[in-house]
This record gives structure tokens, sequence and C-alpha cells, in this order.
């Protein structure tokens, strides 16, 4: 559905990222932020389903400033190798990719940010410090930033019985941001919007979580009631 295109971050770094389009006007324009895996199929797969629900999604490939066309696998070689990617990246870098991929699809509107693990505290961040209303699913490191005051509007998902993020840490959320929805979603833990590994999926958070994922981005960035 979509295709790969070029985006020129700060510093004039070029790194690729998966453009997809939907049929028509755009409601407004979202930032896919990959997990620690690259923009793997699966991301691939929630841009264009993001698409197909009227925005254009784009998702950066935030590895390319060390490595192009990274895509890991699902396991603890795949684990490993991400995590010390998204550590040669840097969070503050992806915020910077985040800026520049909104602004180059700019001419669909407003511009939210959904990002999932890393990407997680990536979209966080980038309320923090962009102004985008932003849904951080299951973001492990957003404990380090609950003192920073958001610009934008922000939800929050994450499983219950996920063993990386306790019910103490999601509690923290709620008291640093009393206005900012917090949602918990029992029998299921860490990556549960993750389709394709059937370890961590589960089908009736996921879809609820979409559910709420799409009204917020309908609320704020194409208006809908």
């Amino acid at each position: 559905m979509g295709e790969r295109i070029n985006i020129m971050t700060a510093g004039t770094h070029c790194i690729g990222a998966y453009l997809a389009k939907p049929d028509g006007k755009p409601k407004g324009g979202i930032v896919v932020v990959q997990e620690i895996f690259g923009v793997t199929p699966h991301i691939r797969s929630v841009a264009d389903g993001y698409a197909r629900d009227g925005y254009t999604a784009i998702a950066p490939a935030f590895f390319d400033f060390v490595e192009n066309d990274v895509e890991l696998a699902y396991d603890k070689t795949g684990t490993a190798r991400g995590k010390d990617l998204a550590m040669e990246v840097g969070l503050d870098r992806a915020v910077e990719a985040v800026a520049s991929a909104a602004d180059s699809i700019k001419s669909a509107g407003k511009i939210g940010v959904v990002g999932y693990c890393w990407g997680g505290t990536v979209a966080l961040l980038a309320a923090q410090r962009l102004g985008l209303p932003a849904v951080s699913y299951y973001g492990a490191r957003n404990v380090a930033y609950l003192d920073q005051p958001l610009r934008a509007p922000v939800i929050f998902h994450f499983g219950a019985n996920d063993r990386s993020i306790t019910a103490e840490v999601v509690e923290k959320h709620r008291k640093a941001w009393p206005n900012a929805p917090v949602y918990v979603y029992e029998h299921c833990g860490h990556a549960f919007n993750r389709d394709v590994d059937k370890s961590v999926y589960n089908e009736d958070a996921a879809r609820l979580a979409r559910e709420r994922t799409l009204a917020f981005f309908g609320k704020e960035l194409a208006g809908q009631p």
C-alpha cells in the first residue's frame, strides 16, 4: 500500500521512511515510531492501517542513522541488536527525526505521533519537546521523563502483566499528568499490539487500544467530537 521514501533530518542526514497515504483527502498525519526491531513488515502494516483510516502515515527508519534497512527478528538476538541500535541512535536524535518526518507530511494537516515500546517513549518526548499530540504504547523508558511538562495531549497504553513496566510505574504516569488518560489492559503484557508475534499479541487489548487511539487522533487531528 505504501512506498519507501527518503527524508532529510537535522544535520542534513538522510534516512528512509515508509509512507502510506489514504484514499482521498487526509484527516491529518501520523508519525509511526517503531519498536527496537526497525521498520518491519509489522510496523509497515500499522502505518497502512492508519492510512486506511484516513490519515497520511509515515514510519521513519531511525536506525538508518547507524545502519540502513534494519529489520530484526523478534528473538533474543534481534532484541539485543535492537537495544544496541536504539542506544546508538539515542532519543534526542530520534525526536529530531520525528520532527523531520512530521514536516515531510505537513500538507496532510495536523500531525500526531504514535509509538510502540522504544517508540512509545519517543512519542512522549515528541509531545513534550515538539508539541505534537501523541499516543504512547508501553514506553518502558517513559519514567525518566515524568518530571517534564507536556506541550500537547497524550494518552498511554499499558499491559497489566508487563514485566518491564510495573503497576507502580504506571501509577507514576497518572500522578505526573492527571489529565492524560492512562489505559491498562488485563491479561496481556508488553508489546500486546504486535500481531505478528503470537507470544505477546492480545487481540482484544489491541483492538480496544486502537479504538481509543483513533478516537484520540480523531479529536486532536481531525477535529471530531
